[in-house]
């Protein structure tokens, strides 16, 4: 049987960092479900597409395939066939990507590839609903989370270091109204698992945090 990891939280709480890191100390999979629905965002916003165009999107997302690839050990993401993985990370993708995803029909055209690859090999997953819905079996959950303020501040610093002028005051308000999405869509909400364990990482390093979940992981066996 494969093993799993589940982390979930809210937009900036560090999940991708934690995931990649952990991922590379236990030789894991790393599932990046927050990239695939980037490139779902993507697709939706090439086709022209705005974020309340249900029916639209919905129809859409009978022609776009997303996938995962490794090169050199590092998490490709393919829409379509193209390597779309240095444009996911741009705000409005963020945007539209969480703008979209309360919508049943893109969340379930990526579960099942997600599934599948929990089923192939050892992963650790990172998303809002991982361990909610997604993998409700995982050997190990955690619910990752931070204050407002720390997320907006390293989304800030992590943009400043990119050379990209951003506005702390917006990002700490965009991160407010993501959280409000994420925890009031219908379908899938943002929650702690009952079984998940929380950690708080406002005051963390990312090495106090990856010690943490080695050790909850140990005591999980």
């Amino acid at each position: 049987m494969k093993y799993s990891i589940a982390i979930d939280g809210p937009a900036g709480a560090g999940k991708s960092t934690i995931a990649k890191e952990l991922a590379k100390k236990l030789g894991y999979i790393y599932v990046d479900t927050g990239a695939m629905y980037r490139a779902m965002a993507l697709y939706f916003l090439r086709l022209g597409l705005c974020a309340d165009q249900h029916a639209a999107i919905a129809e859409s997302c009978k022609n776009v395939r997303v996938a995962i690839e490794y090169l050199e050990g590092v998490q490709q993401i393919i829409l379509n066939g193209e390597n779309v993985t240095a444009f996911l990370r741009e705000e409005e993708v963020g945007r539209m990507a969480s703008a979209t995803s309360i919508y049943p029909e893109v969340r379930m055209k990526l579960v099942e590839l997600q599934r599948e690859l929990a089923a192939e090999e050892d992963v650790i997953m990172d998303g809002r609903d991982i361990g909610t819905y997604v993998l409700p079996n995982a050997n190990v959950k955690i619910y990752l989370t931070a204050s407002v303020e720390t997320r907006a501040n390293r989304r800030y610093l992590e943009l400043k270091e990119k050379g990209i002028e951003s506005n702390y005051e917006e990002i700490k308000k965009d991160i407010e109204e993501r959280d409000y999405r994420d925890k009031n869509r219908e379908f899938a909400p943002l929650l702690q698992a009952e079984d998940a364990v929380l950690l708080d990482t406002s005051d963390m390093t990312v090495e106090e945090v990856i010690n943490s979940i080695l050790t909850i992981k140990e005591k999980a066996k």
